[in-house]
């Protein structure tokens, strides 16, 4: 076994952690997951690996593959036991990121594809974002964690480095981060100020 697929292992072992640990704590009512930009991960991420695949990546595709299966599972629960207050700017999200799709199906070169997916993704955040501000506690920044740490994995694991088959999980690391240091700002922030009207 090469170390890439040992990388590619440990990507897909640490997205079923993420996925498992966001499960969890749906059904345990902790987390209300925000539908629209579980929905466009889903399709972008499954862009996302379609270049990954064409460009040769090798074990770098297994753990964002795994990912992008379980994004789709995560739309259906989301409508279900998801965030309900959807505001408008939710929607110019969601409309944004799906208009962006004929740009990719237009260039039909894997590099601007990847760049075009790395940009709707991150757009994707928002709708989660929006929510998260004033309910940072409806996400579970321990699921966003191991995906970022997944995607590190996945640039490890990559078997032939082009932008191509990089730049999406490298981007998806530190999306991820990101996310997991916004929900902790947030959630101390609010408590902070919790603390302060109560004395």
């Amino acid at each position: 076994m090469t170390y890439t697929e040992v990388f590619g292992i440990l990507s897909i072992l640490l997205m079923l952690c993420s996925r498992a640990n966001y499960f969890n704590s749906i059904f345990r009512g902790r987390t209300h997951p925000h539908a629209f930009s579980w929905f466009i991960w889903s399709v972008i991420s499954s862009i996302g690996v379609a270049a990954q695949i064409a460009e040769g990546a090798g074990a770098g595709f297994w753990g964002r593959a795994f990912g992008s299966a379980t994004c789709f599972i995560m739309v259906i629960i989301a409508l279900v036991k998801g965030e309900r207050n959807i505001k408008r700017s939710d929607w110019i999200t969601l409309a944004v990121a799906l208009s962006a799709i004929p740009l990719w199906v237009v260039t039909k070169t894997p590099v601007w594809s990847v760049l075009l997916v790395c940009t709707i993704d991150t757009l994707g955040y928002f709708p989660t974002v929006r929510k998260s501000w004033t309910k940072p506690h409806e996400e579970a920044a321990r699921s966003y964690m191991f995906s970022s740490l997944s995607s590190l994995f996945s640039v490890l694991a990559v078997e032939h480095y082009t932008l191509s088959t990089w730049l999406y999980p490298a981007v998806l690391t530190v999306t991820n981060s990101g996310m997991v240091g916004f929900l902790l700002w947030r959630r101390y922030t609010l408590k902070s100020a919790h603390k302060r009207v109560n004395r």
